[in-house]
């Protein structure tokens, strides 16, 4: 359970307050989507004047999500008495400067290593989902959650679980997502909109990317890669690498994946997902990024060669033997 006394605050800032911001981090993922708008639609049925703001734009695989087309990505010239930042991290990575427009700024989220930028910082490392604190924020504000707000719930939970099959799928995660289907949201519905709807260019650069398939010599790290070539043949951009770092993280024997895309000449975003035995989040932190314990990421610089070997190297010293 979250720390009742900062929900408590951040609800009476709530009540206290009619005009708010509500963003995440930008190239958001399903979680920092999703628990934006269960937020801004709550806040929005509740009669209070909302933006919801991402620096990039909508992911076409949650575009089914309720208010998707509302999200900004630009601010307009005013000042909101709270701003909230969901499952950020630190506040840099909103890629806009939000403190400077808004009175308050309250930071949710469930990234171990969080930022202490907010009035109030809800951070709850045993949450599965930004989402689930969304939950709780609301539940004490005694709103009643809407379909429109139990779909963002929902698909924030089963985005950051992996569709329940990482290791944050916790007690909490199956409750909050059975209550959000007791309110109606259809299971499947989701499913079908995160999975079943994939543009075609997205396959065709997933086609591209496979080959890079790169396995350590112990067989416990495998890593794959997008170069901006790649995204250019096929018309993709970085959005339609999401899960993409599944496809190695499924090799049999595989502990810790490795997910590479360039970002610039010389520059590679890199995604880590671990099984549990090593603290890639650690290892993110050490490169200048961050995450959790299972998921992290980091940016580095110099060619994807030495780049892929240097992190394996590191990656081989935390195995246990």
């Amino acid at each position: 359970m979250p720390n009742q006394t900062k929900i408590t605050k951040i609800a009476d800032l709530i009540r206290s307050g009619s005009r708010f911001l509500v963003t995440a981090h930008e190239h958001p993922d399903g979680d920092a989507l999703a628990s934006t708008l269960a937020l801004a639609n709550a806040l929005r049925e509740q009669g209070r004047d909302v933006i919801a703001f991402n620096r990039d734009t909508v992911p076409a695989d949650l575009e089914f999500l309720p208010g998707s087309d509302s999200v900004r990505q630009s601010l307009p010239d005013a000042e909101w008495d709270v701003g909230f930042v969901l499952d950020a991290g630190d506040l840099k990575r909103v890629g806009a400067d939000v403190k400077a427009c808004c009175k308050d700024l309250v930071n949710i989220d469930h990234h171990p290593y969080s930022e202490q930028f907010g009035v109030v910082n809800l951070v709850d490392t045993e949450a599965a989902a930004t989402g689930i604190l969304i939950y709780h924020l609301l539940k004490t504000l005694d709103w009643p959650i809407s379909g429109d707000v139990a779909l963002c719930i929902y698909t924030a939970i089963l985005s950051d679980t992996g569709s329940f099959r990482y290791s944050n799928a916790n007690r909490e995660a199956f409750a909050v997502a059975g209550e959000m289907v007791e309110l109606g949201v259809d299971p499947w519905a989701v499913a079908s909109g995160l999975y079943e709807s994939q543009e075609e260019m997205r396959l065709r650069l997933l086609g591209h990317s496979l080959p890079t398939l790169a396995v350590s010599s112990c067989g416990r790290i495998a890593a794959m890669a997008v170069t901006e070539e790649m995204m250019a043949e096929t018309g993709a951009a970085q959005e339609h690498t999401d899960r993409f770092i599944n496809y190695p993280r499924s090799v049999r024997g595989v502990e810790v994946a490795l997910f590479f895309r360039e970002t610039g000449p010389s520059r590679y975003k890199v995604g880590f997902r671990s099984k549990g035995n090593v603290d890639v989040g650690a290892l993110a932190r050490e490169l200048g990024g961050g995450g959790h314990h299972n998921a992290a990421g980091a940016s580095v610089e110099g060619d994807l060669a030495t780049i892929q070997h240097q992190v394996f190297t590191r990656l081989q010293a935390l195995l246990p033997v």
